[in-house]
């Protein structure tokens, strides 16, 4: 794998982990904590399976289990470092079913989803 290769799959983790962390940082200023994260868990696969199109149509320099790791690492590796160390300063967060596995999970299943349809439906780009 290249740098080129590595960046875009950080990239695309990284934006996926964005849109994750404005839906919960729009929905407690809204909403209440239970809601935000129903919508969190809903927004994180949705935005996953649509990054995940973009990535297996246009790149998909790697395969649908090897993505799904990536972008799951980079997400859990980002919510420990800047969530849980920097914003909360605590681990509490990885206590909860619906705030952090529940979304680990559906991210990963949505990642690899998507990357298998696409594999199937022959379009998934080959480097």
């Amino acid at each position: 794998m290249t740098m080129r290769h590595a960046a875009v799959i950080v990239v695309f983790a990284l934006a996926g982990w964005v849109l994750c962390v404005a839906s919960i940082a729009i929905g407690f200023a809204v909403t209440s904590q239970t809601t935000t994260l129903v919508v969190h868990a809903i927004v994180a696969p949705v935005a996953f399976a649509g990054l995940s199109w973009v990535y297996f149509t246009r790149f998909a320099y790697t395969a649908p289990l090897l993505t799904a790791a990536l972008f799951l690492g980079i997400v859990a590796a980002l919510d420990l470092a800047v969530v849980a160390l920097f914003i909360l300063r605590s681990f509490a967060m990885f206590g909860s079913l619906l705030e952090t596995w529940l979304p680990f999970v559906l991210i990963f299943a949505a990642t690899r989803g998507t990357g298998i349809a696409i594999g199937r439906q022959g379009g998934m780009v080959r480097p």
